[in-house]
This record gives structure tokens, sequence and C-alpha cells, in this order.
């Protein structure tokens, strides 16, 4: 049928006129969730207990599970209204049903009624597939591609955009954002998905354990600033300050400091300072930077991430304990 972006389904949700069936694809699985979630939207609250159904598809892994799939989807989406011009069926993991193994004849027959139900689908009833990547060259997929509206996820177009990503993938780690938080994240990392998602996982390692984030958290993470003490971090973990070392190490980063250098000053503190403060700590201190190291190495993940994981585990590992010598700096 059509090729849609997320905020064009969103005004089409907003304006109640729903497509009958929407495949929403692609690896950003926290945009998928988001938007599969506003469909329900489309059905007044009083009665989505009744007419919105949500469907689990997991692993198929024979025949038998499949025809199960099938025969509980066709009879959600045949299922008619109740006391409502409209039904919202939302299908998770649905690549497992549209992609599945032909072993029996009655898998190919499931894959037929599955075929026909996206040939007819219904008009009372506006079915939203979530799935993984698809074979453009399947059979199901060109299907699809003429009787569903394609929505690929984790495509920005605006700062709007952005901002509503960043506050879906924030409520995905159980918390939430200010909106002019999120705003802010927007308007610094733009449409860029890549740098928007490490920007967010540094703001929820930095608030670590908070129940909301504020437009000051935040700015501590992207705003503007310039780095005064080339030990702050180390001392601050030290002290057991998470928060200030994750600050500080984000400064040093953005002032250029390589992954390395960062990771040099951190083995000194746990080779010096750990021995003295926290004997106990040292051995497990010195396995979280061996495994940063060979993460680094064989770039196993984005070096920010790896750099602030290792400082949230080392804080914990120092927290509470007075610091001897004067704290960490070095001369």
């Amino acid at each position: 049928m059509a090729v849609a972006t997320p905020a064009a389904v969103r005004k089409q949700i907003q304006s109640g006129n729903a497509d009958p069936i929407y495949l929403l694809q692609g690896e950003d699985e926290v945009e998928k969730s988001g938007l599969a979630h506003e469909f329900e939207e489309l059905v007044e609250e009083g009665l989505r207990a009744f007419n919105v159904e949500r469907i689990h598809v997991g692993d198929i892994t024979n025949g038998d599970k499949l025809v199960a799939a099938v025969s509980s989807l066709v009879a959600a989406v045949r299922t008619l209204p109740m006391m409502a011009p409209r039904r919202v069926v939302i299908v998770l993991q649905a690549q497992s049903m549209l992609v599945p193994k032909r072993e029996s004849d009655a898998a190919t027959r499931a894959i037929e009624d599955l075929e026909n139900l996206l040939k007819n689908p219904d008009p009372q009833t506006t079915l939203v597939l979530v799935a993984g990547t698809l074979d453009k060259r399947s059979r199901i997929y060109k299907l699809l591609a003429k009787q569903a509206t394609l929505v690929e996820c984790g495509v920005l177009e605006s700062v709007d955009d952005a901002a509503r990503w960043v506050a879906n993938r924030v409520a995905g780690a159980a918390t939430k954002i200010d909106p002019a938080g999120a705003r802010l994240m927007a308007e610094r990392g733009g449409t860029d998905v890549k740098r928007l998602r490490n920007d967010v996982d540094r703001l929820l390692l930095y608030a670590l354990g908070q129940t909301s984030i504020t437009l000051d958290d935040v700015r501590e993470i992207v705003g503007p600033a310039s780095l005064q003490d080339d030990w702050a971090m180390a001392n601050a973990i030290e002290a057991g300050d998470g928060k200030t070392a994750l600050r500080q190490l984000a400064l040093m980063l953005d002032a250029g400091a390589a992954p390395e250098q960062v990771l040099g000053q951190l083995g000194w503190l746990v080779r010096t300072k750990f021995p003295l403060q926290v004997p106990t700590m040292v051995r497990p201190a010195v396995q979280a930077l061996f495994r940063t190291d060979l993460d680094l190495k064989r770039s196993a993940g984005e070096p920010r991430v790896l750099l602030e994981r290792l400082v949230v585990e080392l804080c914990a590992r120092g927290a509470g304990r007075p610091s001897q010598g004067g704290g960490a700096r070095r001369y």
C-alpha cells in the first residue's frame, strides 16, 4: 500500500483514520514498541479491554505452533468490535510467524490462511505487525508491500521526532524525563539515532537509581562545560561519587582524551589507591579493568559506554570509603 514514517503514522492515529494493516519493522525495538502501543489510542480507553488484543508470537519451532499462532490471529482479526467502531490487534515478534519453516502440510496450509488474511483484511480491525528485519525478496514481504503500510522505525526526520524517541527510550528503562530535557537532547543530538542512543545511555548511567530525569541532569551530560581538573574523575571515584565521576569522564572524552588514556588513569587509581582503601575489592576491580581493555581492543561496544560502565563499577567498589593521602591526584 504505502511507506510511512512513524511521525506520519502518529498523525493517522490522532485523526482516527488508520489503515487496515501496518508492518512496523527495523532494528529499533524501543521505537517499534512505543509506536505499537500508540495504536491503542484508536479505541476509547474504557473499551480497550474488549477491543485491543496483543498477541506475543514468540519462537515458532514446529508446524503445530504455527497453526496455533495463525489460527489465533485470524480469530482475533475477524472478531467484531464490541461497542466500538474498531478493533486493534497488535502482533509482537511477528517475524516468527511471517517467515516460518514449511515443515508439514499443516504448516503450509497455515501460511496460506495467513496470506488470505492479509489479502482480505477486516475493515473493522487494524492489524499491527511488529517485526524485525524481513527479507524483501520473500513472498510474504512482497504481499505485505502491496497490502500493508510499511513503517521503518528508527528513522527520525525532525527534532520533534528525536525528542519523542528520547522520551520513549528513557521510558523503556522504567523512568521518565522532563520534556524540556528530552527536547534539549534532541536539539544537541539532532536526528542521528546512533548519537542519540549513546547520549541516552550516558544519561541513564548518570541518573542511575532516579525515578525521573530533570533538565539539569540532561545539561550535565550534554551541556557545554570545561575540564578544570585532569584528576577530578579519579578523585570522584575514590570518594564513591558516581555522578561527578561520570560527568568528569564525559568532560575528558569531549575534550579529546583517548579512551586508552582514560583507562590508564583508572588503572593507576586501582593499583595505587584501592590496595590501601578497599583491599578486598582490588581483584574484582582489576578484572573489570582487564575486561574493559579487551572490549576496547576488539571494539565490543562504544568506548564511551564501556568506560562509563567501568567507572560505575569502580565507584560502587569504593563507595563510602574515606580518602587517604589527600585524594587521587598524581604528582
